[in-house]
């Protein structure tokens, strides 16, 4: 079966084993034909807590590990990345 995969910034690292990812994607708006930056967040597993805020990962779909998690930890691609997005 197919797994989806995300890439996006850690805003969050403060729990256990567990980041806060955000991604950051344009829609456009349905009647004014404007494009809208959206934001989603994600409670990933980090098994051995590697990541930092700032970073940006690489996410994979996974079984429901608890109540909010259902993403595992893939790969880090870059460490520390500054962005625009504001939290």
């Amino acid at each position: 079966m197919y797994k989806k995969k995300k890439i996006g910034l850690v805003i969050s690292n403060k729990m256990k084993k567990t980041i806060v990812i955000a991604e950051t994607y344009k829609k456009k708006h349905p009647i004014y034909k404007k494009f809208i930056l959206k934001k989603k967040k994600y409670h990933v597993h980090d098994e051995h807590n590697f990541c930092k805020k700032g970073d940006l990962v690489k996410i994979i779909e996974t079984r429901p590990l608890s109540k909010t998690k259902s993403w595992r930890l893939l790969k880090i691609i870059n460490k520390n990345v500054t962005t625009r997005i504001k939290n």
